[in-house]
C-alpha cells in the first residue's frame, strides 16, 4: 500500500481555532474547530484582541486533537498550510507564527494560503468532480464576489461589493430587529415563520450589466422602516422584516450569478463562504440552476464557515503545483483574490 500524502491546514482569520488533516487531497482524516460565536455574543461581533488571545490559548489543543483524531504524528505530514490574508490581523498572525513553529520543529514545508481560495476549494471536499474552470458565488461576513476559476491558484474576479458584504448586512439588520450577533443564522430561522413579501425593501442591481453587489441601500432601507414605524407607534413583525429583507437580498444574489452564468457560459456555479449555508439561498439558487439545466455545488455547512479543511485542501493544490511558503511568510489583513495570490505567492520557489 502507498503511503499517504499528509496535508495539515490551520485556519486562524477570525473567530474560529480550526486544524484539519487530509490525505491524498480526498479523504478528510480530522476536522477541529474552536469556535468563539459564544464569547463575542455579547460584544454583538468579533473583538479583534479577544479573538487573538483565544488563538494564541486554542491552538496546541486544536493541534493535538486534529492529529489524535487523524491517527497520525506531525512527522507524518507533508506539508502544513496556513491562511495568511485577508482576516484579521492578529487572528492571523497566530496561526502563521503557529504553523511557522510547526514547520520549523517538524522540518515541514510550509504553505501560506489564500482565505477565499480555501472556501471556493472547499467543494472539492465533497465534489471531487468539480475541476477548473468554473464560477463560484463567495459570500460570507466580510466578501461578496462573483468568481471565475481559472485554475486551482488562479481566479478572476468578476463582481464584489461596492460596500457592504452580505454577512455584514445580515448582521447589522438582525442588530436593529434584536436578533444580536450572529444575525445570519438568526434571520435565516426567524424568517421562516415571516411574509417575505410583507414588506417591498429596494433591491439593488447597479448599472446594467454589472456584477457588482450593494446591500447597504436594502440595509438602510430596513432601518429607516423600523425607525419609521416605531415613530408612528407600530410594530411590525420581527419575521416580516426579517423575511422580507432575506428575500431583497437573496434576490439580487440568485440574479446576479444566473446573469454570470450567461456572461461566462459556465455551465453550474460552485458556493462558499458562511453565507451559503443560509438555507434559503440554498432553495433558491438550487430552483434557478434547475430551471436553466446549469449545476450547483454546495459544501456541507461545516464546510461553509471558517474551517481548516478548506485551508488544507488549497495547500494540497498549491503542493501539488509546486507552490510553497517560506518562514518569512507575512500576513496581508486586506489581501485581495486576483491579484493578491501574485503577492502571497511571490519570491517562493518550489520546495
Amino acid at each position: 500500500m502507498s503511503k499517504r500524502h499528509l496535508t495539515l491546514g490551520i485556519e486562524s482569520s477570525c473567530d474560529e481555532t480550526a486544524i484539519a488533516v487530509l490525505a491524498d487531497g480526498r479523504e478528510l482524516l480530522s476536522n477541529v474547530i474552536s469556535s468563539q460565536i459564544k464569547i463575542h455574543e455579547e460584544y454583538g461581533g468579533v473583538v479583534p484582541e479577544i479573538a487573538s488571545r483565544h488563538h494564541l490559548k486554542n491552538l496546541p489543543f486544536v493541534l493535538d486533537q486534529a492529529l489524535a483524531e487523524a491517527g497520525v504524528n506531525l512527522d507524518e505530514i507533508a506539508e502544513i498550510g496556513v491562511t495568511a490574508g485577508p482576516g484579521l490581523a492578529g487572528a492571523l498572525l497566530m496561526g502563521t507564527a503557529f504553523a511557522k513553529a510547526a514547520a520549523m520543529a517538524a522540518g515541514k514545508p510550509l504553505i501560506g494560503v489564500h482565505h477565499i481560495q480555501g472556501h471556493i476549494l472547499a467543494n472539492l471536499l465533497e465534489h471531487p468532480e468539480l475541476e477548473p474552470p468554473f464560477l463560484s458565488l463567495v459570500i460570507s461576513g466580510g466578501h461578496t464576489l462573483l468568481v471565475e476559476v481559472l485554475g486551482y491558484n488562479e481566479f478572476k474576479v468578476l463582481g464584489t461589493t461596492r460596500d457592504d458584504a452580505v454577512g455584514e448586512a445580515y448582521d447589522k439588520v438582525a442588530r436593529v430587529i434584536g436578533l444580536g450577533y450572529p444575525g445570519g443564522p438568526k434571520i435565516d430561522r426567524l424568517a421562516k415563520e415571516g411574509d417575505p413579501h410583507a414588506i417591498e425593501f429596494k433591491r439593488v442591481y447597479l448599472e446594467p450589466g454589472s456584477l457588482d453587489f450593494s446591500f447597504s441601500g436594502t440595509k438602510t432601507g430596513v432601518i429607516n422602516y423600523l425607525h419609521s414605524a416605531e415613530q408612528r407607534g407600530e410594530h411590525p413583525k420581527a419575521a416580516d422584516v426579517a423575511a422580507s429583507f432575506q428575500e431583497a437580498v437573496l434576490e439580487v444574489l440568485v440574479n446576479k450569478t444566473m446573469s454570470a452564468l450567461d456572461t461566462t457560459g459556465y455551465s453550474g456555479v460552485a458556493m462558499a463562504g458562511g453565507v451559503s449555508s443560509n438555507s434559503a439561498l440554498r432553495e433558491k439558487m438550487r430552483a434557478a440552476c434547475e430551471a436553466r439545466g446549469a449545476k450547483l455545488w454546495i459544501p456541507s455547512p461545516v464546510f461553509c464557515t471558517d474551517n481548516g479543511a478548506m485551508i488544507a485542501m488549497a495547500a494540497y493544490k498549491k503542493a501539488q503545483l509546486g507552490i510553497y511558503s517560506d518562514l518569512h511568510l507575512d500576513v496581508w489583513p486586506g489581501l485581495d483574490l486576483e491579484t493578491g495570490l501574485h503577492k502571497l505567492n511571490a519570491g517562493y520557489p518550489a520546495h
